[in-house]
């Protein structure tokens, strides 16, 4: 019931986005990489986009809960952390944004770099933050930039939460003993 609602919410606020830059100076079209030689992505593909990635990656939050749904105290656990980095996701997101319209190159210049060192802590490829980070994005720059974006960024993040961040933890361990 709530990936439904949530969905609808999503969907109704990116008809009413669209529609109300139809109204006034028409529904931007971003070129990939800001290349007026590569092709123009239409705003109007997140009507599609963004309501299936809300049902999907809701989807992936149920099952990931319901699958640690055994260990009762873990399930609390990653019921409170799913808003945490859904907002996470959805401040970066606005974050860029803003600095991208208001031109801060110097935060732009190093937004890799934030995202490195947030994998190293957070699980970035979790699908609320994904999520949150796309919403956050889909004002400024549409929905499909901020996808193509967020899951380059994420699989990067996998590696690193997963393979790296244990790697480092051992050698803190190791090193205090």
């Amino acid at each position: 019931m709530t990936k439904i609602f949530i969905t609808g919410i999503v969907t109704i606020l990116i008809l009413g986005l669209l529609f109300w830059q139809y109204f006034h100076d028409g529904v931007p079209s971003h070129h990939i990489l800001q290349q007026k030689d590569l092709p123009e992505i239409s705003n109007w593909w997140g009507t599609l986009l963004l309501p299936a990635l809300a049902w999907v990656l809701l989807g992936r939050i149920e099952k990931r809960l319901k699958k640690q749904n055994a260990l009762i105290q873990q399930t609390k656990n990653q019921a409170i952390k799913i808003p945490g980095l859904f907002l996470l996701g959805l401040t970066l997101g606005i974050l860029i944004a803003v600095s991208f319209t208001n031109e801060y190159k110097f935060f732009l210049d190093n937004v890799l770099y934030v995202f490195l060192v947030l994998s190293l802590f957070f699980p970035i490829y979790n699908a609320e933050f994904i999520l949150g980070f796309i919403l956050g994005m889909t004002y400024t720059f549409g929905a499909v930039l901020p996808t193509i974006f967020i899951l380059i960024i994420a699989a990067l993040g996998f590696l690193i939460y997963s393979f790296i961040r244990p790697l480092i933890w051992k050698v803190i361990k190791a090193s205090g003993k």
